[in-house]
């Protein structure tokens, strides 16, 4: 027996509003101008149907077409990033240690994620240049605070910020130790990192 290859299945949804709407196949293929075979087949699921038939037929059964694509919309992509596997960008006493990335999505979602270690004193960011974006940070170890244009924000364990990154910031170690910290930006800048 040849099992299906057909990967998006909408036969099973077709065939319960037809029936449940009391509509015959033969009623459905005259509205749609298609054979009663061919609904018979995509019911079934032994066809996949062309985009153009899927929303006929969903035209003709007055079918929401979120609800026939709902399934199919839940399947988001999983990207997992193992702590073994973790990239990361020594820049002096600054180490960002990647997270994770969402590949694959439009730029307005897209976003990249850091665990940020900073040594006593040291600093990340840039007092003269802001960036196109916006950041999200929470303090996990140490004290820290954040120069933002001509603000200054003093920060602690536990605390968290964010900020439209378009005026120039500078999150520096304030305390004893290395100032701990989860880091998210969007859109990403791709900062190199390596393993």
């Amino acid at each position: 027996m040849i099992k299906s290859t057909i990967r998006f299945r909408f036969g099973d949804k077709l065939r319960a509003i037809r029936e449940r709407k009391g509509i015959t196949m033969k009623d459905v293929a005259e509205k749609a101008h298609v054979s009663e075979s061919l609904v018979s087949q995509i019911e079934r699921n032994k066809v996949s149907p062309s985009i153009d038939t899927l929303f006929t037929l969903a035209d003709v059964l007055d079918i929401d077409l979120e609800y026939l694509f709902q399934d199919y919309k839940k399947n988001k992509k999983v990207h997992i990033v193992r702590a073994y596997d973790r990239q990361r960008l020594v820049h002096g006493p600054v180490v960002y240690h990647q997270l994770s990335t969402l590949p694959d999505v439009p730029e307005a979602h897209a976003i990249e994620a850091f665990f940020l270690e900073i040594g006593e004193g040291a600093e990340k960011g840039d007092i003269a240049y802001g960036h196109m974006g916006k950041e999200l940070g929470v303090i996990l170890e140490g004290e820290g605070e954040l120069t933002y244009g001509t603000e200054i924000h003093y920060l602690k364990q536990g605390d968290s910020i964010s900020f439209p990154s378009d005026i120039p910031h500078i999150l520096k170690n304030t305390g004893q130790g290395t100032l701990k910290a989860i880091w998210v930006i969007t859109p990403p800048r791709n900062m190199r990192v390596k393993k």
